[in-house]
């Protein structure tokens, strides 16, 4: 029997810098443990040394070990050699080798701070499973934050249920959005459920999968635009999370905006809050030593 495509699922990644050689350095860590990702971030002496990003298991414990075993493969590194290591995400009091556990708010502020540099004032996570606003200072601290955790609508998630439906690439969803004669309406439903019931009655209709898609993602910009219309959108902007690697949402929320987003090339977006636990583990570490 051959096995059904998964659309949903997304492309997993690792890294290390071929350029620092960790012996001798203070090892710092963080762990970010989604419900749909989960992320590893290794620092060197603070500096990015490895990462990985990788699909969120059953078991928190299990998944956050996974991830740091992954990012650490082929480093030499072990569990004993981490210094300090903090937790973060929805998980993030279920990471069995960290010392501490620090919200994901105040971690993508400070990983977006690094990430984005200090001119970076609002960050937008759009999570698995929910979209947080923050604003935060020029050293990467929160000041305020509005969060969507009531819907689906607007997250990896409602976006993987689509993918799905459509039978389309999670990947290749942004591109194929833009495919189009004309920009449609938005789906009129923000319930990714009803939002689904609406999207398989246009393609009864005729409509092709682009231009479905095409709905939703306007559906889902417009959404998260209602979110940030609460808070305020202060320069610099900047998105982290998944959804910010689908440029049929971002560009799209970009137009309502009225606000370049800014872009890292340097940086996988989705490694915000792990980045942003490993720099608080190693400012918790250098304080103890003091």
């Amino acid at each position: 029997m051959q096995k059904q495509p998964e659309y949903w699922r997304w492309t997993e990644s690792r890294w290390t810098n071929p350029d620092i050689d960790w012996k001798g350095k203070i090892i710092t860590s963080g762990v970010d443990v989604g419900s749909v990702s989960s992320q590893a971030v290794i620092l060197a002496d603070g500096e990015l040394y490895a990462y990985s990003n990788m699909r969120t298991g059953s078991d928190s414990p299990d998944s956050a070990m996974k991830a740091m075993n992954w990012a650490m493969e082929d480093t030499g590194l072990t569990l004993n050699d981490l210094s300090y290591t903090v937790g973060t995400g929805y998980g993030r009091v279920n990471v069995p080798f960290s010392q501490r556990a620090i919200t994901e708010i105040a971690c993508h502020a400070r990983g977006g701070n690094y990430m984005y540099g200090p001119t970076v004032r609002t960050i937008l996570d759009m999570g698995g499973q929910d979209c947080k606003a923050i604003h935060c200072d020029e050293r990467g601290k929160v000041t305020n934050f509005l969060m969507n955790d009531k819907c689906a609508a607007g997250t990896g998630r409602g976006m993987e249920v689509f993918a799905d439906l459509l039978g389309v690439s999670i990947n290749d969803v942004g591109d194929l959005s833009f495919d189009i004669d004309k920009e449609p309406q938005p789906v009129s439903s923000t319930c990714v459920v009803y939002a689904k019931t609406e999207a398989t009655g246009l393609l009864r209709e005729g409509w092709p999968k682009n231009k479905v898609l095409a709905a939703y993602c306007s559906a889902m910009a417009h959404r998260i635009m209602t979110l940030l219309e609460r808070i305020g959108v202060e320069e610099d902007f900047a998105i982290t999370g998944g959804i910010s690697k689908n440029k049929g949402v971002v560009k799209r929320l970009e137009k309502e905006v009225g606000i370049k987003i800014m872009e890292t090339s340097k940086y996988d977006p989705q490694i915000a809050g792990a980045l942003g636990a490993a720099l608080f583990a190693k400012a918790l570490y250098d304080k103890g030593k003091k």
